[in-house]
C-alpha cells in the first residue's frame, strides 16, 4: 500500500523511535523528583527546550510542552479569553480552521464570548481586509492556521500579525502551525507572533506530544491545575520520551525542509497537472499552496466511494481532516469556500511526505485514472 495521508499523521523517524525507546528504558524518572533519576529526566526536558527554541528562533522559557496541537490550540484560545477572570470579549478566527480551534471557539461562544468567523475567498485564502474589518477595540485574540489542513492554502499569517501589532498591539496573534512547520519558512519573532501551536506526529514524531510557544510577557489562564510544571502554565508530569522524540523530529524536519520542499513541489505540480487532465475531477487550487497537500473533488460521487476505490488499488488518501472524516457531513472548509454541499461531499485530499518517490506519484496517477474510469458509470451529475 502507498500512504498518501501525511497531513493526518506520519510514520515516525527511525531515529525518533530509537531515542524514545532508550528514554523509556533508561531515563524513566519524573522530572520533578529531586533524586538522580529525576535530575536526569529534567535535564533531558530542559535540553529539548533549548534545541526546540533554537529551531524556532525563540527563548527556551517560551516553549511549553503539551499533549498535542489540540491542547495547544485550546490553551491559546481559552487561556487568552479567560485571563484575569474574563467572561466576555471578542475573538477573530476563520471558518476554515481545524476543529480544535473552530469547536473551541464554539464553546467560548456558548459561555458569552463573541466570535467573528471570517470566510475565505473562493480559493480558500483569507483576505487581510476581512480581518481588518472584523477587528474591534475589545478583540482579545486573532487565531489563524498557517496552512489549511484540507486544501493546503497558505494563509497570510505574517501579513495579519504585522498589521495587527501596528494598529492594536495588545490583541494577541495565535497561529496553528501544524501543517506549516517543516514545509514552509517560519519566523515567529520576525512575524511578531504571540502564540504558536505544533504537534509532533505531523512531522514524523510521536503522537500525544505537542508544544505551545508563548511569547514572553503573554499572560494566559492555565487550563490544568496541579503541580505547576511548565512554568505554571501546564501542570502534569512531563512526557519525557515524547518530548525528546518531538525535538528530534523537529530537528530532522528543519534540516530537510528546503530539499523536501523542492521535491514535493515537483510532485505536487505533476499531480495537479494530471488531475486537471482527468475529465470529471475538479482541482482545488489555491493561489498560494503548501507543496505537500493536493485537493480535488469529483462532482456526482461521494468521497468515501472514491477513497475506497483508490484503496483497492493500493493508495491511501483521505476525504477531509482526520478529525472530521467520520462525520457524515460535507466538508465545512469547502462549503465556506462557496462550493455546493453536494460537491463538498466529494472532496479528496492527497498529502505527501519525505518518503515518497516519483514512482509512488506515478502509481497514484494511474490509480486515479482507473478509479474515474470505474466510477464514471455511477456518476450522478448535477452540473
Amino acid at each position: 500500500m502507498k500512504y498518501f495521508d501525511y497531513a493526518a499523521t506520519t510514520p515516525p523517524y527511525p531515529e525518533v523511535i530509537r531515542s524514545m525507546a532508550e528514554i523509556m528504558e533508561k531515563h524513566f524518572g519524573n522530572p520533578s523528583s529531586l533524586h538522580q533519576y529525576g535530575e536526569e529526566a529534567d535535564r533531558l526536558v530542559r535540553h529539548a527546550k533549548e534545541v526546540t527554541a533554537q529551531l524556532l528562533g525563540v527563548k527556551p522559557n517560551e516553549i511549553i510542552w503539551t499533549s498535542g496541537a489540540t491542547e495547544s490550540n485550546n490553551f491559546a484560545l481559552k487561556g487568552a479569553a479567560m485571563r484575569g477572570g474574563r467572561t466576555r470579549g471578542h475573538i477573530i478566527t476563520t471558518s476554515i480552521e481545524h476543529p480544535s480551534v473552530y469547536e473551541c471557539c464554539r464553546q467560548l461562544e456558548q459561555i458569552g464570548f463573541e466570535i467573528s468567523y471570517i470566510d475565505p475567498a473562493p480559493d480558500g485564502i483569507i483576505l487581510l481586509e476581512d480581518i481588518q474589518n472584523a477587528l474591534r477595540a475589545d478583540t482579545i485574540i486573532v487565531s489563524m492556521m498557517h496552512v489549511n489542513n484540507e486544501t493546503g492554502a497558505v494563509q497570510p499569517v505574517q501579513q495579519v500579525s504585522e498589521w495587527l501589532k501596528k494598529v492594536q498591539p495588545r490583541t494577541l496573534m495565535h497561529v496553528d502551525g501544524v501543517q506549516g512547520f517543516g514545509k514552509l519558512p517560519v519566523e515567529l519573532a520576525k512575524w511578531n507572533i504571540d502564540l504558536y501551536s505544533l504537534s509532533a506526529h505531523k512531522i514524523r514524531g510521536p503522537k500525544g506530544t505537542g508544544l505551545l510557544y508563548i511569547k514572553q510577557g503573554t499572560e494566559l489562564f492555565p487550563l490544568l491545575a496541579g503541580g505547576g510544571q511548565e512554568n505554571g502554565y501546564r501542570s502534569g508530569t512531563e512526557n519525557v520520551a515524547g518530548i525528546v522524540g518531538m525535538t528530534k523530529a523537529l530537528r530532522l524536519a528543519a534540516t530537510e525542509q528546503y530539499a523536501l520542499a523542492e521535491r514535493l513541489t515537483a510532485f505536487s505540480q505533476l499531480l495537479k497537472t494530471e488531475i486537471q487532465a482527468i475529465d470529471g475531477l475538479v482541482l482545488t487550487n489555491p493561489a498560494i499552496a503548501s507543496p505537500h497537500i493536493i485537493h480535488f473533488y469529483y462532482p456526482g460521487m461521494k468521497s468515501e466511494v472514491i477513497l475506497h476505490s483508490l484503496e483497492q488499488q493500493g493508495c491511501i488518501v483521505s476525504t477531509q481532516s482526520a478529525c472530521s472524516s467520520r462525520k457524515a457531513e460535507p466538508s465545512r472548509i469547502l462549503v465556506a469556500m462557496g462550493i455546493t454541499r453536494e460537491h463538498a461531499a466529494s472532496g479528496i485530499r492527497i498529502s505527501l511526505g519525505d518518503q515518497h518517490t516519483k514512482q509512488d506519484i506515478e502509481h497514484l496517477i494511474t490509480a486515479l485514472r482507473q478509479t474515474v474510469t470505474q466510477l464514471r458509470p455511477l456518476e450522478r451529475r448535477t452540473r
